[in-house]
């Protein structure tokens, strides 16, 4: 609000066509049936000019001054402003920009990431506490599941999101990006966002289990940024803690950057999770451990881990390269440095599977996941043991 006085305050004569803006979109926002094509066509009618917007599922709408829905791409867009994984709005206006067509954007993107929201996803945590909680009783978690919209029998996923800013929205975003069907709540629980995921019944398709159902694809799909996800196991929804302790620990695995690394599945990473049982201490005193941790000391050491994690990931030097948006040659390089400090030969596959395991002993050994996830009713969430004594 300071900041908007402040602006008002610089409009002079202009400050009551500003107020008048601001005003339009509170109304919106304060509707009760307002959608992404509604809001265009009021802003495009305001603005006087074409405005666009492309949804978190990629679909892109469009609207002109006279309220007609527009077919194709953008046109000359004059302004623009990003959502994140949410998507982005835009106007389109022949010339200069309009006085006011930076306010207009200011407050089209905030109705843009409001409705952004579906009805009832971002929940109070207090509700979903209660489901992972492993010491609720039966009938208070199936009571919880329902009112967030849930069926107890059906299998569900929890999965974790470790980013700034407002993690429970982000969560959001992504999972409506990546299209999961069925039911999704989220909320901030630990300095993380939670979120549940329930996949709609298919008639004739098998029980989601084994991962099949998992979201981490789709998730790779579309994250960018400095985020790291955790994704559990399918598990009845009353038993939703076990799928919750799952994401943590898988969490634990994830690394922001590539999203291949970035996005952790609990049910993908299957018997290397037995790491996460280990303390800190023990796994810092890994041989493989320490010279990796050397690796990364070096003067374009993480550079050099980057390569070893994806050529590990990929066992090809020039897939690795293309995940990495380098020259195949650049990425030879940086492996023969790490085979320099460790003495591995990483054309070997024994030696590939030694630095993959040691890449994922390294990375929980020193893994910071900021603030600390707890289990609803349970205090903290035992960590797998990583600080108790070896």
């Amino acid at each position: 609000m300071k900041g908007l006085l402040l602006r008002l305050s610089s409009l002079d004569a202009d400050a009551t066509a500003a107020v008048r803006v601001i005003a339009h979109f509170q109304a919106l926002l304060a509707a009760d049936r307002v959608d992404p094509a509604a809001l265009l066509r009021s802003t495009a009618a305001l603005a006087e000019c074409p405005a666009g917007m492309e949804l978190a599922d990629g679909r892109v709408l469009r609207a002109g001054p006279d309220g007609a829905a527009l077919a194709g791409g953008p046109g000359q867009v004059s302004g623009a402003a990003d959502l994140g994984a949410a998507g982005r709005v835009w106007l389109e206006r022949l010339g200069p920009a309009g006085p006011f067509d930076e306010l207009v954007l200011e407050w089209l993107a905030v109705a843009a990431r409001t409705l952004a929201q579906p009805a009832h996803a971002a929940v109070d945590p207090g509700l979903l506490e209660v489901v992972l909680s492993g010491r609720e009783t039966v009938a208070d978690r199936t009571r919880a599941l329902r009112l967030l919209g849930f069926a107890p029998q059906a299998p569900l996923r929890a999965v974790v999101v470790a980013a700034p800013g407002e993690p429970e929205s982000l969560a959001l975003a992504l999972l409506g990006r990546g299209r999961p069907p069925g039911t999704v709540r989220a909320a901030r629980i630990g300095g993380h966002g939670v979120a549940l995921v329930q996949r709609a019944a298919v008639p004739g398709a098998p029980s989601p289990t084994g991962g099949t159902d998992s979201p981490a694809g789709e998730l790779r799909e579309v994250l960018r940024g400095a985020v790291r996800v955790g994704v559990g196991g399918a598990v009845e929804a009353l038993g939703a803690a076990r799928s919750w302790e799952q994401a943590v620990v898988a969490l634990r695995f994830a690394a922001p950057g590539v999203p291949a690394e970035a996005v952790a599945d609990h049910d993908e990473l299957g018997t290397v999770t037995v790491l996460a049982d280990l303390p800190a201490a023990r796994l810092r005193a890994l041989p493989d451990v320490t010279l990796l941790a050397a690796v990364a000391a070096r003067d374009g050491g993480a550079a050099g881990v980057d390569a070893l994690s994806a050529f590990c990931r990929t066992g090809s030097l020039r897939q690795a390269a293309a995940e990495l948006h380098l020259h195949h040659s650049s990425v030879a390089t940086r492996l023969a440095r790490v085979e320099a400090v460790t003495g591995w030969r990483l054309r070997e596959a024994g030696d590939r599977f030694r630095a993959r395991l040691a890449l994922y002993a390294w990375r929980l050994a020193w893994a910071d996941d900021g603030d600390p996830l707890t289990t609803p009713g349970a205090g903290p969430l035992t960590r797998s043991g990583r600080d108790a004594a070896p």
